[in-house]
C-alpha cells in the first residue's frame, strides 16, 4: 500500500501564523494583565486555555489539509459513458 499524500508544511505553517501570532499576544496580554506579585497565578490559567485552543487548532487544520492532500491524489470516478444509471 503506498503512503498516503501529505500535506504541505510550508503551507500549514503559513495558515497557522496568524493564530499563532494571535495566540501569542493574548499571552502577552494575560501576563500584562495578572497582578503584581500574582504574575503567574495570574495568567497561567489562560494562557493554558489558549494555548489548548491553538494545539487544538493546528490538529484541525492538518486534518483537513491532510484529507483535501488525499482527495487530490485520485481523480474522481466516471460515471456511465451511456448516461444509463443517472437519476431522470
Amino acid at each position: 500500500m503506498a503512503d498516503a499524500p501529505k500535506m504541505s508544511r510550508d503551507e500549514f505553517i503559513r495558515r497557522m501564523r496568524a493564530k499563532l501570532e494571535e495566540a501569542l499576544g493574548r499571552v502577552a496580554d494575560a501576563i500584562n494583565e495578572a497582578p503584581p506579585g500574582q504574575i503567574i497565578a495570574g495568567s497561567e490559567e489562560q494562557g493554558r486555555d489558549l494555548f489548548a485552543d491553538l494545539r487544538q487548532q493546528a490538529f484541525e487544520t492538518g486534518l483537513q489539509m491532510r484529507v483535501d492532500a488525499a482527495e487530490a491524489a485520485f481523480p474522481p470516478s466516471e460515471g456511465p459513458e451511456d448516461g444509463q444509471g443517472q437519476a431522470e
